[in-house]
């Protein structure tokens, strides 16, 4: 599929932003960051809506029609899509509501932590749909598989923690904790993809041209000739395809970039502390939120619609 920029930016952003909004939220609810400074709470909710908001509109940009936008939250009962939409906007309302109640009025409890469990799930469940949005395209074998909804919301939950506690060493209060469950996010976010990549090059995709025409019982189905001369839409968007090596390298960069370096980041501030553990911990979430950029060009590089089956694809 043609990695389309817009939503390689809307994937990561959102990812990120709600990662963090749920980890703030679920802390929050439990009690955490109630002796925190209120600017704290500033920092970690407008951060995260900054990014959602963000990404969001990124998103819209790779429209057709971006004035039909509020259109696509019409079809809930069906559409993922919908469901994503239906989410964020539901979510953006208890996000005010612990705002409100933890930046504006210096309230940690009752009402404001009910708030910030319901900003934290509606999150967790805006991630999950869309993933959802990929994981249900039957037609691409690379998306419709057990692989990748584990995988989002990893990558959500790994790049939320490294920020939050990017701010929280920035704010004065590290939290071993904290920087204990942003680690093994790294981890398993690295084993998770390295799982997901074995599937994609290993597992035999359902679809070849004898089973898209039909004519499999016959031997084997070959295209003769080919559908268009030129090109066309579904061979630019549906048909894009990225040389064996450039994958592998880039799946090597975004292994770095993506899990190994934030993870030694964190390494080094758990050891070292002081004014380096400041700095390492702000730094970790940069070379993270870049591999995940690479991570999500190629989640859509290396997708094959079946539709490349009557363009001369093996298989798809």
């Amino acid at each position: 599929m043609h990695p389309a920029f817009s939503v390689i930016v809307f994937t990561t952003a959102s990812g990120a932003g709600y990662g963090l909004l749920a980890l703030t939220g679920l802390v929050f609810a439990a009690g955490g960051f109630a002796s925190m400074h209120w600017g704290f709470g500033f920092c970690a909710i407008g951060l995260g809506t900054a990014l959602v908001a963000g990404g969001l509109v990124s998103s819209t940009l790779h429209l057709g029609r971006p004035e039909r936008t509020l259109r696509a939250l019409t079809q809930v009962r069906t559409s993922w899509l919908s469901r994503e939409g239906a989410l964020a906007a539901l979510a953006f309302l208890p996000i005010l509501g612990l705002f409100i109640g933890w930046v504006a009025m210096g309230l940690v409890d009752g009402p404001v932590r009910l708030a910030a469990l319901a900003a934290a799930l509606l999150s967790i469940a805006t991630v999950h749909a869309t993933a959802m949005i990929y994981r249900s395209l039957k037609p691409v074998h690379q998306w419709c598989n057990g692989h990748v909804v584990p995988v989002y919301h990893v990558l959500a939950a790994m790049t939320g923690a490294l920020l939050l506690n990017a701010l929280a060493h920035l704010w004065g209060a590290p939290s071993q904790a904290l920087a204990a469950f942003a680690l093994l996010a790294c981890v398993a976010g690295a084993f998770l993809k390295e799982r997901y990549w074995r599937f994609v090059d290993e597992d035999a995709a359902p679809s070849t041209p004898g089973t898209a025409t039909g004519l499999s019982a016959l031997g084997k189905v070959r295209l003769l000739d080919p559908p268009h001369t030129g090109s066309n839409y579904v061979m630019r968007e549906m048909g894009f395809r990225v040389a064996r090596k450039h994958a592998l390298k880039l799946r090597r960069a975004a292994l770095l970039l993506g899990f190994v370096a934030p993870a030694l980041l964190l390494l080094v501030a758990a050891l070292l502390g002081g004014a380096t553990a400041t700095v390492a911990a702000t730094i970790a979430p940069v070379p993270a939120l870049a591999g995940v950029l690479a991570e999500r060009w190629l989640f859509f590089a290396e997708a094959r619609h079946s539709a490349s089956l009557y363009y001369g694809a093996e298989a798809a």
